[in-house]
């Protein structure tokens, strides 16, 4: 029996955003697995599966999410996720791994597939992209992404404020990722970037504690952690300026 993994991105929470190629790949799949962190609650992209497939059909397998610091603690649980899941295939054939967004964007999905790879020679890796947190932001807030030739630079502030700085020292659109708890470091590169007037950021898109606002709200309290902030390209307001 061949092994397919599938990592099916189901966008940013909002269950009417996953695509119906994502539909299908989670109904196709003997098993669906859904990414939980070793405290236990349910994470975005259950709750949106549970949308499409029955419980029954859902693994939860732990992963280390929200570990930062201790490496080697965060390699044991890609270690066991990857040992559940390769057990999976041994057993069911195909498996679908649901990711929030989209699975070859900054997705745990990455790191599964290489060790699953290992574990179970010959497993077929497929994607099935998904709308990501920074175009329903977009979308949500009105904020345009790009025009003619401005560039896109998407930044994890995980990586420090001084890279989101200096991306938006840059002529283009600025995303930034994973900022809630730099919130205030943010806020201030901005303000010295001249890109704080508008600028703005979401959290929790598409669910019921849904939260979009001004960048220059933000007064240094800390936010979500999967907080998403675009700050748009420098126009001059005319039309096809930039084409």
């Amino acid at each position: 029996m061949s092994s397919h993994l599938v990592g099916v991105g189901v966008g940013p929470g909002d269950p009417e955003l996953v695509t119906v190629k994502g539909v299908n790949a989670l109904r196709a799949a003997e098993v669906v697995v859904v990414p939980v962190m070793d405290t236990g609650e349910r994470g975005r992209a259950e709750a949106t599966v549970l949308h499409y497939v029955g419980a029954e059909k859902i693994v939860r397998v732990v992963f280390a999410l929200n570990e930062r610091s201790d490496r080697a603690r965060r390699e044991a649980a890609w270690d066991a996720a990857g040992e559940r899941v390769a057990g999976l295939l041994r057993a069911h054939g195909r498996v679908a791994f649901a990711t929030i967004g989209d699975p070859n964007v900054y997705s745990t999905f990455t790191y599964l597939a290489q060790t699953v790879g290992a574990l179970v020679p010959g497993t077929v890796v497929e994607t099935v992209p998904g709308i990501t947190a920074m175009q329903d932001l977009a979308a949500r807030s009105g904020a345009v992404l790009t025009e003619g030739t401005e560039p896109l630079t998407l930044v994890p502030v995980t990586a420090g404020a001084a890279v989101l700085k200096d991306a938006l020292h840059g002529p283009g659109t600025v995303v930034a990722y994973k900022f809630g708890r730099q919130a205030a470091q943010v806020a201030e590169a901005l303000r010295e970037t001249g890109r704080l007037a508008d600028a703005v950021w979401g959290s929790a898109l598409g669910l019921a504690e849904e939260s979009i606002r001004p960048a220059g709200d933000l007064d240094g309290t800390a936010l979500p952690y999967l907080s998403t902030l675009i700050a748009p390209a420098r126009r001059d307001g005319g039309r096809g300026g930039k084409l």
